[in-house]
C-alpha cells in the first residue's frame, strides 16, 4: 500500500495498465518481498495496489482509477507494507523548487512546520489498517535522503541533477533537514500507533548502516535513486526524479523482514 516509493515509480518494469498513472513496478520493494517470501513457500496471496501521487486521506477513496487501497484489507490479512506520507508535504513540489529555483530559508522552514500534521495522518492510517485487519503486521518504510549533503566528489561521474547552479550545497542541506524530519516523523508516529495496539514496524533507509551509503544522488557508488536521466526521451519523466531505481528498491526490500 502507499504512495510512488511504494509503487516503485523510477523502478522500470511497470504493471499492466499502471505506466503513466500509478507506476506499479513490478520492481518495488513489495514485489521484491513478495517474491522473496513466495519463493520460501510462505505466500499465500499477494495484493499491489500503491499508487503514485496518493496523500493518506486518498487511501480511503479511488484514487486514479484504482479502488479506495483499504479495500484490499481483509480480516485475515497477515501482512502490510506501507509507505506514505510525503504527499501530504507536497514533497515533490518542495524538490522541484530546490532544483528550479531556491528551496532554502521560507520553504524549508513551511515544510518542516508541515511535520507534526503528516506523523498524525500517518498514525491515523495505522489504525485504521488495525481496524480493518486486526491480525496483521505492518511494516511502514520509510523514505531515507535522496541527495548527498556534501559538495559533488572530485572525479565522479555524476547525474545531470548535480551539476553547477541547480542544487547548492545550502539546498542539499536544507533538504536533507527535511528528509531526516520525515523519517523521524514516520518512526515517532510508528511508535505513537504501537502504543494504541497497532502491531507496525518502523524500517528507516538509515536503519542498517551501509546499506545506502555512498548511494544518494550526488555521491561517488553507484546511485540508487533517479536523477535528471528519469527526464530523458522514452522515460518516466518528472514523477520518477529523486525516486529509487532497481537497485534502491532492492536495497528497501533489504530492510523488510516478515
Amino acid at each position: 500500500m502507499g504512495d510512488s516509493y511504494a509503487s516503485g515509480t523510477g523502478a522500470g518494469s511497470y504493471q499492466d495498465g499502471t505506466a503513466g498513472n500509478c507506476w506499479r513496478s513490478n520492481n518495488s520493494y513489495g514485489e521484491q518481498v513478495a517474491a522473496r517470501l513466495r519463493a520460501k513457500g510462505r505466500l499465500g496471496s499477494f495484493a499491489n495496489v500503491s499508487c503514485s501521487g496518493v496523500e493518506t486521506q486518498e487511501l480511503a477513496a479511488p484514487f486514479k482509477g484504482q479502488p479506495s487501497q483499504y479495500e484490499a484489507l481483509k480480516r485475515n490479512t497477515d501482512v502490510v507494507l506501507l509507505t506514505i506520507g510525503t504527499n501530504n508535504l507536497k514533497y515533490a513540489q518542495y524538490g522541484g523548487l530546490c532544483i528550479q529555483s531556491d528551496c532554502t530559508g521560507a520553504p524549508t522552514e513551511a515544510m518542516l512546520a508541515k511535520l507534526p500534521q503528516m506523523g498524525s495522518d500517518v498514525t491515523g492510517v495505522l489504525t485504521e489498517i488495525k481496524k480493518r485487519s486486526p491480525h496483521a503486521r505492518i511494516v511502514l518504510v520509510g523514505y531515507g535522503r535522496q541527495v548527498s549533503t556534501k559538495a559533488n566528489p572530485a572525479g565522479a561521474t555524476l547525474d545531470p541533477v548535480c551539476g553547477d547552479g541547480i542544487l547548492t550545497t545550502e539546498e542539499r542541506a536544507q533538504g536533507n533537514k527535511v528528509a531526516d524530519g520525515i523519517d523521524a516523523t514516520l518512526r515517532a508516529a510508528a511508535t505513537k500507533a504501537l502504543y494504541k495496539g497497532v502491531n507496525v514496524t518502523y524500517v528507516s533507509p538509515f536503519s542498517r548502516p551501509g546499506t545506502f551509503d555512498g548511494h544518494a544522488l550526488c555521491e561517488s557508488g553507484t546511485p540508487f535513486l533517479r536523477g535528471f536521466d528519469a527526464l530523458a526521451p522514452g522515460q518516466e519523466g518528472q514523477e520518477a526524479v529523486f525516486h529509487p531505481n532497481q537497485l534502491g528498491q532492492t536495497a528497501l526490500a533489504s530492510l523488510v523482514r516478515v
